[in-house]
């Protein structure tokens, strides 16, 4: 709950805050990675560093939390806040790394405001972080706990027991625990962290959705090519398909992810683009394996189906699944999906059932698109579900 008095002056400077806030966690992140560097080392994406999308996502998480606060003083939004610690607890962050934030987080503040972080103002944004901080920190204990890891430590070591190469650009590898102990629990549609060193010898961590259901002994990840060698975006992605070979071990966090396959009735829609294929390919192998019934629509975007990774994995699923149909589009069709539409992906043209439970993921121009399309269709917001590659970012400019 946010006193009444922090709530009059958060209302009052958060024009002043939000529109420095850019500002503010670009100087918090240079700062404390200035005196911190090892919190580059196996927990910040530094290709995220470098294009500014970490400190945009950390901003627009601030005031979305703030403003939310400011709508009910007297909740928190641990909704808005779950996609953040399931995040938070696929790195590894602990309790303890929020005092250090807390303090380069609030030396920016005063560093870029000024004078005008009052005594009251500060104490204001003060409660703030501290409510923010407290919510995430109980939400990742959760998650430790039902990940059945210690807190800030969900690491486990797992076998390459196979590799396909799925396009060009798109290669899956097939893991089993080294260990022999059985897989940690997971739901479909989540994902898992890679923890890599890299050649200079700092860690690195992506997050890849699992490709494959939960339910067998083996995980598969399945990861794109970004970019080139020197691309700070690319070098997790491209040292995995350079290096990475049957038999040899890569280190991978406990599931993790807030946007998993319901266990309900309701006509599903898997609407996806490009790599965000991965996780719905968790949900129809899952779907199959139960021996689902229910109507399941699949649509899928791509730039050609040579492109379109997994694409005979999904249509096997699909022929497996009664209740299921998959439509695709293409921006070159070819000859290999005769059914496949050109363009851009239309909801228009498809009869969508009623009380549609939809999970969007890939680009984010893509979800924002679709989720309009199905808000048009009279699908309730509450019913569409995303998954974010990457920092959220949108957190910050939400059209909900």
């Amino acid at each position: 709950m946010l006193s009444p008095e922090s709530a009059t002056v958060v209302r009052a400077s958060l024009p002043l805050v939000g529109g420095a806030i850019e500002q503010i966690t670009g100087h918090f992140y240079d700062t404390m990675f200035g005196e911190h560097p090892e919190l580059l080392d196996g927990m910040f994406n530094r290709g995220n560093q470098a294009n500014g999308m970490q400190r945009q996502a950390l901003a627009g998480s601030i005031v979305a939390f703030a403003g939310s606060l400011l709508t009910d003083p007297r909740s928190r939004p641990d909704a808005l806040l779950a996609r953040i610690a399931h995040k938070h607890a696929a790195v590894g962050v602990s309790e303890e790394q929020y005092a250090i934030v807390h303090k380069y987080l609030f030396g920016a503040i005063v560093d870029v405001l000024g004078e005008a972080v009052t005594p009251e103002v500060a104490a204001a944004w003060d409660e703030v972080y501290w409510l923010m901080a407290g919510a995430l920190v109980a939400q990742e204990s959760r998650l430790y706990l039902e990940a059945q890891v210690r807190p800030g430590h969900p690491w486990r070591s797992w076998t390459v027991v196979g590799r396909r190469q799925e396009t060009v650009d798109v290669v899956s590898f097939l893991l089993r625990p080294t260990d022999g102990e059985a897989p940690p629990p997971v739901r479909a549609g989540q994902y898992v962290s890679v923890r890599v060193r890299m050649p200079d010898g700092v860690h690195q961590l992506r997050q890849y959705s699992l490709s494959s259901g939960p339910d067998g002994r083996t995980r598969r990840i399945t990861v794109k090519r970004v970019g080139g060698d020197t691309s700070p975006l690319g070098e997790v992605s491209n040292l995995l398909h350079r290096t990475v070979r049957v038999g040899d071990e890569l280190t991978l966090s406990a599931p993790f992810g807030d946007v998993v396959l319901e266990d309900e009735d309701a006509p599903l829609l898997l609407a996806s683009a490009g790599i965000g294929c991965t996780p719905m390919v968790g949900m129809l192998e899952h779907l199959a394996s139960k021996g689902s019934t229910r109507s399941t629509l699949v649509l899928h975007a791509d730039r050609s189906p040579a492109e379109h990774a997994l694409r005979a994995d999904t249509n096997q699923l699909v022929s497996r699944l009664p209740g299921a149909r998959a439509q695709y589009w293409y921006e070159w069709p070819g000859e290999a999906e005769p059914k496949a539409w050109s363009g851009r992906m239309e909801l228009s043209a498809l009869d969508l059932p009623d009380d549609l439970r939809a999970y969007l993921c890939g680009p984010l121009p893509f979800m924002r698109d679709v989720r309009a399309q199905l808000l048009a269709a009279g699908v309730s917001p509450r019913h569409i579900r995303y998954e974010v590659f990457g920092p959220d970012l949108w957190i910050a400019d939400d059209d909900s």
